[in-house]
């Protein structure tokens, strides 16, 4: 986690003194120093709900969406959706959560959400505080960009950013300011102007230098892969955050996805690179390390809210993923808890990997 911290400070330098919309800019990242306080009563119960699917609603007039948003909101909560999502934080510090990687963010956060990744920014609170405009979000179809990309040659090559951005990508320095700026301007234009400073937002982004951006996680789903494969997982992933806190069953998931339980095994195991039972026992791995870190409720209500019945077991399976204890995980506080060690989709190795190999 030191490492990380270093290597986000170093990403958001230039943003120090900086200005923007009222909103002072400044790398002001999470105390390492005191371990995790009681959040208010109504965050810590959006923060007990498993992530839900968002449907993402466009005017008849619009080609993508943009929004801005305080916290706590309705709509700021553990979620995934099909759209891509570049998402910029104004204002205050706290721990995102993208795919089942936690991390820092502070004031000029920039990260880019590929379809189907769950994601949440998740802030410290005084009792009762709301971080007013906290957000600022753009959130696009992939299927409208890629019939953009057949008609206009010159966005070929945002393609490979597409792909990418099924990790998380957090962009930093020179790259995380012209974001911040376009994604303001985007949201204070209108038509062909408003559309200029999309294309623009995505060549800023797509022409990032490795020491500018990080991967977050693995990648959940391959977005080349067929619709059978992209139904399978959407519906899995729909059952599961539904659920999380109960029973699963796969012949469930199956049936929402209208197809057999073998052939959505085979295409959900296709797209995902892991098997159903391992994508729900991460996934509540990962929500159990959300819920350790940001609440104080007790460890066997933990194991309750993440859907394990037996403490013995999720204790068991708790240690097998991040490598110590629920109890252990707790008592760290975040300058101590190492990224090895923070439970990931399949991986032991860090997932937190520098951008150099784009």
């Amino acid at each position: 986690m030191r490492r990380f911290l270093r290597k986000y400070c170093r990403f958001l330098s230039p943003l120090q003194n900086s200005r923007r919309a009222g909103a002072v800019i400044k790398p002001l990242l999470p105390s390492g120093e005191a371990p995790a306080h009681e959040l208010p009563t109504r965050l810590t119960r959006w923060l007990d709900r498993p992530a839900s699917r968002e449907v993402i609603p466009l005017l008849p007039s619009e080609s993508f969406r943009w929004l801005e948003h305080d916290y706590p909101s309705e709509i700021a909560r553990w979620n995934f959706h099909r759209e891509y999502e570049i998402h910029l934080i104004r204002k205050g510090t706290g721990s995102y959560i993208i795919g089942d990687e936690i991390g820092p963010f502070a004031p000029g956060h920039v990260a880019m959400i590929g379809a189907g990744l769950p994601h949440d920014w998740m802030s410290d609170l005084e009792p009762g505080e709301i971080i007013l405009g906290r957000d600022a979000v753009v959130q696009f179809d992939g299927d409208w960009l890629s019939r953009c990309i057949g008609v206009m040659p010159e966005l070929s090559g945002i393609t490979e950013l597409l792909n990418q951005s099924q990790l998380g990508i957090i962009f930093g320095g020179e790259t995380a300011l012209e974001a911040a700026r376009e994604i303001e301007q985007i949201g204070r234009t209108a038509g062909a102007k408003r559309m200029s400073h999309l294309f623009a937002l995505l060549w800023v982004l797509s022409s990032s230098p490795g020491n500018e951006k990080m991967f977050v996680t693995r990648e959940w789903f391959a977005a080349a892969e067929g619709s059978e494969a992209r139904l399978a997982v959407e519906a899995g992933l729909s059952y599961i955050f539904e659920n999380l806190s109960s029973r699963i069953r796969m012949s469930e998931a199956a049936r929402r996805a209208h197809m057999s339980e073998p052939s959505f095994s085979k295409y959900f195991k296709r797209a995902s690179g892991l098997t159903f039972s391992d994508t729900v026992k991460k996934l509540r791995i990962a929500n159990a390390c959300r819920l350790l870190e940001m609440t104080t409720i007790s460890i066997s209500s933990v194991c309750a809210e993440v859907g394990y019945s037996n403490l013995a077991n999720f204790n068991r399976q708790f240690l097998a993923e991040a490598g110590m204890t629920p109890r252990d995980y707790r008592q760290l506080d975040a300058s101590e808890r190492p990224s090895s060690n923070t439970p990931r989709l399949g991986l032991h190795t860090s997932a937190l990997r520098e951008g150099t190999r784009g």
